[in-house]
């Protein structure tokens, strides 16, 4: 398209290379399940998940995500089944996806090996009405909506013990190619991103542990980006972190689980190694998990780490 909105540009760059094509997380360690369907049952519980971010508040154009997943064990712990659903808007783009997950798990040392599957539907809408072009008679912009519903699936394996974790995945395989607007000049292709997940916790005392964790995610033509983060527990039920995602930002996390069930929580990060740090508030997210627990056991020893 010869003459669109700065805006559309930029959201047709990020359909092409990684930065914003898989959407990204400050609370990725607790959206473990869109990423990696091997995590499908793992807490031994049914367990939903809810997220929403909000990036780079005050830009205009800026990606907003909310997530949900439910997953649960079946066969005493054997498997796992889950469910997925993401929205992604940015700017007049907007992605959606549904994906449903299963996990086989097999003993490992003092652990469970899990390998898992996931397969659904992205589907993507441009809305151009209302873009502005320097050219009066630019029919690019003229259409209204187009939509793609695109069929992917995606492998996962994730190694779990009650002190540890690790895990690798590519949530899609298929290399889809996307034509929102009917124009050659604008069709762009899913990247394939590799995730490496790991995690764990260490006591420090009676009332304090420490949780080191974090991810890391490469696809083709574009730099690695790895996340770290470190989080300290208080009395099994505060938590306190700081993050940083290679050549990006800062952040800082804060989460309370008011019992063994319920946890919710708040992040905040700013970009520091983008130029967009300096036209915006930074980004929010929040995040609530819930475990319909049923084994009696599980109330009585100690919550849920990973």
């Amino acid at each position: 398209m010869k003459n669109s909105l700065l805006t559309f540009a930029i959201v047709l760059c990020s359909l092409t290379v990684s930065a914003q094509q898989e959407a990204m997380y400050t609370h990725y360690a607790f959206n473990t399940l869109t990423i990696n369907p091997g995590y499908a049952g793992s807490r031994e519980a049914l367990t939903l998940t809810v997220l929403h971010r909000s990036q780079w508040v005050g830009f205009k154009g800026a990606p907003h995500t909310q997530t949900f997943s439910l997953h649960t064990p079946l066969r005493d712990n054997e498997m796992g089944i889950g469910f997925t659903a993401m929205n992604d808007k940015i700017g007049p783009v907007n992605s959606s996806s549904l994906y449903a997950d299963y996990a086989y798990k097999i003993p490992v040392y003092n652990g469970l090996l899990s390998a898992g599957i996931k397969g659904g539907l992205d589907i993507m809408q441009a809305s151009l009405v209302g873009l502005i072009s320097t050219d009066q008679n630019d029919n690019a912009i003229a259409n209204n909506v187009r939509n793609e519903v695109l069929p992917n699936f995606g492998l996962g394996a994730y190694y779990s013990t009650d002190w540890y974790y690790v895990g690798l995945s590519s949530p899609r395989l298929i290399q889809n190619k996307i034509n929102l607007i009917n124009m050659s000049t604008s069709q762009a292709i899913e990247k394939r991103h590799y995730y490496l997940i790991a995690g764990a916790i260490f006591r420090i005392n009676e009332t304090m542990q420490i949780k080191p964790m974090a991810l890391a995610k490469v696809t083709a033509a574009a730099a690695a980006e790895v996340d770290l983060t470190g989080i300290l527990v208080l009395d099994e039920r505060f938590e306190f972190g700081a993050m940083y995602r290679t050549g990006d930002a800062f952040g800082v996390l804060f989460g309370i689980n008011f019992d063994n069930n319920l946890r919710a929580g708040y992040s905040f990060d700013w970009s520091v190694g983008v130029q967009t740090g300096k036209n915006n508030a930074g980004s929010h997210e929040l995040m609530l998990r819930y475990d319909f627990i049923k084994n009696v056991r599980r109330k009585i020893v100690s919550p849920r780490h990973f």
